[in-house]
């Protein structure tokens, strides 16, 4: 199926477009059994954890390295041959079976008093390389490389890449119609997440999407650069090998669910270093006063609001306020929470001059909450920790409105996608 671009009658510009797609997805009964984490969630250790006594985990397909021996290279060939075995295992046993039509999904989750519903959808590369859908993270090499081999090898997207869009009322209104229909997936997981997936066969109900979206002028990546910049990278492998590429092979698309901004959720992105870079307590209490403000508090420290900073060293709590002159609020990045803690104490102070690369912090996501902070670095790991207030969605698409980059683990998003419920085949 080949869409055709639409441009706004105006401006001429390009409007993001989506298209349905015949997914590959568990059995009704299996549904929850299959249904794992996202991959990069957790390391080898872990997906070894929670995969066993499950032989129909999709962590089978998105970390095969758990099926090889112990200390088997993560990004060696056998790996990712690996998951193309066992997704055709899969395939053969009827634990994923694939749909007969094109058809566009509907994914809600609720997390406690959150609930997200978004629409499965393919995305076209072509959008994501001339900048209708929006970045806001650079990528890195080595894990970039990483999602390349696997779908390639895998022949296919196993896991989604999570976008946004500003909401759109009339969006909005038919996937409400959608949800009041009997669902095809309905449970909760270990975490209580629920999970609830719904199929939209119906064609005119498909052309009145994807008309609505071909109204919508940019998508916004949310979570998942690096499974965008791979899918795309993947469509030019595949273009240039491929004598008689009309534009219309599945491999020009690649799997998304698409949530309007409201109901989106973001939590801090937490830090923690492993030492005080060679100083002392005292000498870098005395370095961070010269650009915050210090108060000691007597309890764990949940920043309620922007340029407000908890910091917990040698069992204590403190909140630090950067001082006026420290930053640009102006500058729509510098003004940036994570970039002033990153400017003003993380790099000047701890000598962490790429926190891409640096191996002495770690990124602590949000859902963990302040006690992880505590426990890290009670436990001698870590020697100082910090909490920040979270990054707002409208920072987000407005940095990318302007092609801005933010700096790296600025958003932690709840509740993740799991993995599991809907495959896009590349072929």
């Amino acid at each position: 199926m080949k869409i055709e671009r639409r441009k706004e009658a105006k401006t001429g510009a390009v409007m993001a477009f989506i298209k349905p797609f015949k997914a590959v997805r568990p059995k009704k009964e299996l549904a929850e059994q299959v249904a794992a984490l996202p991959y990069d969630v957790m390391n080898t250790e872990e997906a070894v954890a929670m995969a066993a006594g499950n032989k129909v985990s999709f962590l089978h397909i998105s970390r095969p390295e758990i099926d090889l021996p112990q200390g088997t290279d993560v990004h060696s060939e056998e790996v990712y041959v690996k998951g193309r075995e066992n997704l055709e295992s899969f395939l053969a046993q009827g634990v994923l079976v694939q749909d007969e039509s094109e058809q566009y999904y509907v994914y809600r989750q609720k997390m406690g008093g959150i609930t997200q519903t978004g629409l499965v959808v393919c995305a076209g590369v072509d959008d994501y390389q001339t900048g209708t859908i929006k970045k806001h993270e650079l990528t890195r090499a080595d894990k970039e490389e990483d999602r390349v081999r696997h779908i390639d090898v895998l022949n296919a997207n196993d896991e989604p890449v999570f976008y946004t869009y500003r909401n759109n009322p009339e969006i909005t209104r038919t996937i409400e119609q959608v949800t009041k229909g009997e669902p095809v997936y309905d449970f909760t997981t270990d975490d209580r997440v629920s999970h609830a997936l719904w199929t939209i066969a119906d064609r005119a109900l498909i052309d009145s999407l994807t008309r609505s979206f071909a109204a919508i002028p940019t998508l916004y990546v949310a979570d998942g650069h690096h499974r965008s910049a791979a899918a795309s990278r993947v469509r030019d492998l595949r273009k240039n090998a491929n004598a008689k590429h009309t534009g219309s092979e599945e491999y020009n698309y690649f799997l998304t669910v698409i949530f309007p901004d409201n109901e989106m959720t973001i939590m801090p992105y937490n830090r923690v270093v492993k030492d005080l870079n060679g100083r002392t307590v005292a000498e870098y209490m005395a370095r961070v006063a010269e650009r915050f403000e210090v108060t000691p508090v007597s309890g764990p420290v949940n920043p309620g609001e922007r340029h407000l900073f908890g910091m917990f060293l040698a069992g204590k709590w403190y909140e630090l306020v950067p001082r006026e002159d420290s930053f640009a609020e102006t500058d729509p990045v510098a003004s940036m929470d994570v970039s002033i803690l990153q400017d003003n104490l993380l790099n000047p102070v701890l000598g962490v001059r790429n926190p891409r690369t640096d191996q002495r912090i770690h990124f602590v996501g949000g859902i963990r909450g302040v006690e992880e902070l505590e426990r890290v670095v009670n436990s001698g790991e870590y020697e100082v920790a910090f909490s920040l207030f979270p990054t707002s969605i409208e920072e987000l698409m407005s940095l990318a409105d302007v092609d801005k980059i933010m700096p790296p683990k600025s958003t932690w998003f709840e509740p993740k996608l799991r993995s599991g419920l809907f495959i896009h085949m590349l072929d």
